[in-house]
């Protein structure tokens, strides 16, 4: 069984989905600390030609606290996401297809930041074809206060994986040696070179999945999903 974890990310890049397909399971951790910095709640998408942050609104918490006790401020408003993504997008040849799946996405009652975006991540999935089974970290029976490597290797152990699969930026935080000493063989997956036209523009490749879904069809989305890669 190969095997693949991560953060949660809203509307992650492409490669991020591309991971998931990957394998046959994929754990998605909650908890995680939140970081400010990173990108949980925030990815990007095409503004006129250059990159523009969009974001989820969290509500003020210790930063203590993992990503599964955050909460979407309560000022967020999803129409107003929408109505940025519609000014943006609206001219793109697969607008209506897509904009539908953000409604379905944005308009989520839920208000816990993890399962909205954990719930985003499903639904793209399905819109995408993509069958691997996904898992919340907290769920797996694991000594959760492991770290790093360690905290892979039991997950890995407590799934049964045969193959560990990481993005290819951890390349430097995980030994091929101590993985296959306990039996696990480690894989890295690097997203090749992804160019598509972007409204006669300049091209801004590694924006949020959104906008690999408004300029292609779903045919072409899915075949960049699942070939569009190399497992090093």
């Amino acid at each position: 069984m190969k095997l693949a974890i991560m953060q949660p990310y809203f509307l992650p890049y492409i490669g991020y989905f591309q991971l998931i397909a990957a394998v046959d399971d994929f754990i998605v951790y909650d908890n995680i600390k939140y970081t400010k910095k990173g990108w949980i709640n925030r990815n990007r998408m095409l503004v006129n030609g250059q990159d523009s942050v969009f974001s989820l609104p969290i509500k003020k918490a210790s930063d203590s606290l993992d990503v599964r006790a955050r909460c979407l401020a309560d000022d967020f408003s999803p129409d107003k996401l929408l109505a940025q993504f519609k000014g943006a997008y609206s001219r793109a040849p697969f607008f209506l297809d897509t904009f539908s799946l953000l409604e379905s996405i944005l308009l989520n009652d839920e208000r816990n930041l993890f399962d909205y975006i954990f719930a985003s991540i499903v639904q793209i999935c399905k819109h995408l074809g993509i069958k691997t089974k996904i898992h919340i970290s907290s769920a797996i029976d694991i000594d959760h206060q492991l770290k790093g490597q360690e905290k892979v290797l039991e997950l890995c152990k407590a799934m049964g994986a045969a193959t560990y699969i990481n993005t290819s930026g951890g390349m430097a935080l995980y030994s091929p040696d101590d993985f296959g000493n306990r039996g696990v063989d480690l894989k890295f997956i690097k997203s090749t070179s992804l160019e598509y036209p972007q409204l006669g523009l300049p091209f801004i490749p590694w924006l949020s999945i959104i906008d690999v879904l408004m300029f292609n069809s779903p045919d072409k989305v899915r075949e960049y999903i699942f070939t569009h890669y190399e497992l090093i």
